[in-house]
């Protein structure tokens, strides 16, 4: 019957990481869209909560926000004893950790007319944010407990337990790590606060928007107290959330080395034998057997992870080569030179497209393979200045020009018509074609009426 299970779970697996280039080259996913939120959040104030709440739970249904549910698990759902209440206060209180800390993101935002999407998507940030799912990794595989020592636990316990005060922090945490998980959508909604600049309605909507987030991880922690607490089962759910999380923090990587795109192929052929490997693995006994057993079986798990772990990320890294595959059509002529550009179009009396840009930005490569490429938008693109302001190495210029509008994220595009006005809309994440369209045969009508607050740049 083990080896039945084993089977399956290889040919569901070979299923997966076989249609894994498909579904993630195929639309948004997570960090890919902002789920249409920034023009939600432009409606109105009261609906904007609505539109902040409903932003947070379907980011939380999100491929990128995945991993996180097995850190939710290993703190509440393997819990031995404990009460339905006690995991649900456990559970709020986890969640009101990461409501804590979004709503401190919207509270700079206001204070400083900035917010920080784009440090969450820096390179060096994806790789702490890899660090930190590859321990969790290791905690899944029973390197080590995630628990305060003993001592700790006991001194505490006498002033209303530690379960308490670790749940709130492990949500402080979970929410510095779900944030380039949440790319555009935190930044549409970073940028709505920004340009509001109320501290207590930037608080408030970004508090509903963690609490969408959370809403997942709190049924989650809130009802798993009533499943087995022990059996073989648990470690075979454990062997696949650590490779998953392995699996997470390859994928990080693999975007903050742009260096490693080569070896990532856009051929079915490609992604065939990388979920062939990762069947393998599973066969293997990645998600079989322990780490504390003969050294035999510690070195057939370990190579099954990693083999499991190595197709996951290939299949990822073959998505994003064929989204590149797919872009294409629009010349942008201009590159980190925005003077030049801004000097262009006064001279010629053109209009002017800024799109701030990241190799690593994954909706930045959205936008250009799903609005960008469209030959409508090529054609009307083509009476504009087009600069690509390129963000993946961070240079002086590049960090001058993100000041100088102010930039929240990215992707953002701004457009400024030929008299040097810019367009009081800014679009914040993959849109498609017929949306581009719209707002490139708005452009110079967008400073008709005195009404409209336009900014002069020259």
């Amino acid at each position: 019957m083990r080896i039945l299970v084993r089977i399956l779970l290889a040919a569901a697996t070979f299923a997966g990481v076989a249609f894994l280039p498909d579904l993630l080259a195929s639309g948004a996913t997570g960090a890919s869209s902002d789920l249409g939120l920034g023009r939600l959040l432009a409606q109105g104030s009261l609906f904007a909560y609505t539109a902040a709440f409903g932003g947070g739970v379907l980011t939380s249904l999100t491929p990128c926000v995945y991993p996180l549910i097995p850190i939710t698990v290993s703190i509440f759902g393997a819990r031995q004893s404990g009460s339905r209440r006690q995991a649900m206060l456990l559970s709020a209180l986890y969640v009101l950790g990461i409501a804590v800390m979004y709503s401190g993101l919207g509270m700079g935002a206001a204070l400083t007319g900035k917010a920080f999407g784009s440090v969450m998507q820096n390179p060096l940030v994806m790789g702490v944010v890899a660090l930190v799912f590859a321990t969790m990794a290791a905690s899944m595989f029973g390197a080590f407990e995630l628990q305060l020592p003993a001592g700790l636990q006991a001194r505490l316990g006498s002033v209303g337990g530690a379960g308490y005060l670790g749940a709130f922090a492990m949500g402080l945490v979970a929410g510095i790590v779900a944030a380039p998980c949440t790319g555009p959508v935190l930044a549409a909604a970073l940028a709505f606060v920004a340009t509001k600049g109320s501290v207590g309605f930037g608080v408030g909507i970004m508090f509903a928007y963690a609490l969408g987030l959370g809403l997942l991880f709190f049924l989650i922690g809130a009802f798993s107290i009533s499943l087995p607490k022990s059996g073989a089962w648990m470690d075979t759910v454990k062997s696949v959330f650590g490779v998953a999380l392995l699996a997470a923090a390859g994928v990080f990587l693999k975007d903050a080395l742009p260096a490693l795109k080569p070896i990532f192929l856009a051929s079915r052929t490609a992604a065939l034998g990388a979920a062939a490997v990762a069947g393998a693995g599973v066969l293997l006994g990645a998600f079989h057997g322990s780490f504390h057993g003969p050294a035999l079986h510690r070195a057939a798990k370990g190579l099954g992870v990693a083999l499991v772990v190595g197709g996951i990320v290939y299949a990822a890294g073959a998505a994003a080569a064929r989204s590149r595959a797919a872009e294409g059509g629009l010349t942008w002529h201009v590159h980190q030179d925005e003077s030049g550009a801004l000097a262009r179009a006064r001279a010629e009396g053109k209009p002017v497209i800024i799109d701030f840009w990241a190799d690593w930005c994954v909706a930045c490569r959205e936008l250009d393979r799903t609005a960008w490429s469209d030959p409508r938008v090529v054609a009307e693109a083509d009476r504009f200045v087009r600069l690509k302001m390129d963000g993946s190495q961070d240079s002086d210029e590049f960090q001058r020009v993100f000041d100088k509008y102010a930039v929240v994220g990215m992707p953002t595009v701004i457009f400024i018509d030929a008299q040097g006005k810019e367009l009081p809309v800014r679009i914040t994440g993959a849109v498609d074609g017929e949306e581009m369209l719209k707002w490139l045969g708005a452009v110079d009508r967008a400073c008709a009426q005195p009404a409209l607050a336009c900014v002069a740049r020259w």
